[in-house]
């Protein structure tokens, strides 16, 4: 993989990346088809990484869907797909890993100690194998973006990283490759995540401007379904992602939720 990226830079080549770990949906689809319009080479890599999962997380069960990825990867117009096996990326002896202070802490950091060294560690080491101009990154996962914006800068990375907009589902649900793991009933609760950042945006339109008013309406939106557990409902300053104790607009809302066993994120820039 390497070696092909070298060859094709050095032929004057611009590679596009994008990666994944797999169950692609229409939310990965956006990221490839911005990516095939930004350079002659469009990368895929799909790698369940790991070192992002918690003792009591979801890696074994984690959807994989390889022949439907290619095939979705294939109407896309990827050109390269990289499959690398955890042997490859973390072999024998292996000692380096990446952390972000600052960002790495906070909001999921909380409550998935190590998430974000894990996806900084496998990024930076993607990004070296696979040697791209530019990558891009969905908006829905946005503290991994503002993990790896801030790795890229501080390590001098000759990458552009490109921030895609959340794709939803008609009815408003984010699009996550976790979707498939709830059940009808759990898939209609889920909409309450959606739901309470509208509810903090029209807040906003009404002239709330105290940030625990606005926490507390959409946690009281959250509970009354009763099939959720929220993890977190922070305001939050979108290029720190510290809590806000005062409102400054732009603010992003972000939420994790537990739906049954299964953990949603999403977010909204309020203005």
């Amino acid at each position: 993989m390497q070696s092909w990226a070298l060859a094709e830079k050095k032929a004057g080549k611009r590679i596009a990346f994008v990666p994944t770990m797999g169950a692609l949906h229409e939310g990965h689809g956006a990221l490839l088809r911005e990516g095939r319009k930004l350079a002659s080479n469009l990368v895929l890599s799909i790698f369940v990484n790991p070192t992002q999962f918690g003792p009591n997380e979801d890696l074994n069960k984690y959807p994989r869907n390889l022949e439907g990825d290619l095939t979705k990867a294939k109407s896309c117009g990827v050109d390269t797909v990289f499959l690398p096996s955890p042997g490859e990326i973390y072999p024998e002896g292996y000692k380096t890993s990446v952390h972000v202070e600052g960002f790495s802490d906070l909001l999921c950091g909380k409550s998935r100690p190590g998430h974000f060294q894990g996806v900084a560690t496998v990024v930076l080491k993607l990004f070296n194998i696979v040697q791209p101009d530019i990558a891009l990154f969905g908006q829905k996962d946005f503290q991994q973006l503002r993990v790896i914006e801030q790795m890229v800068q501080d390590l001098n990375l000759p990458v552009q990283i490109v921030g895609m907009p959340i794709v939803r589902e008609a009815d408003g649900l984010a699009m996550s490759s976790r979707n498939q793991y709830l059940s009808p009933e759990e898939r209609k609760s889920a909409l309450a995540l959606s739901s309470g950042l509208s509810l903090a945006e029209e807040l906003i339109k009404q002239g709330v401007r105290d940030p625990q008013k606005i926490l507390q309406g959409v946690q009281h939106l959250l509970e009354k379904s009763g099939k959720i557990r929220i993890d977190y409902v922070a305001l939050c300053d979108p290029k720190t992602l510290q809590e806000q104790k005062t409102l400054n607009l732009p603010a992003l809302l972000a939420l994790a939720c537990f739906v049954g066993s299964t953990r949603l994120i999403d977010n909204r820039m309020l203005r």
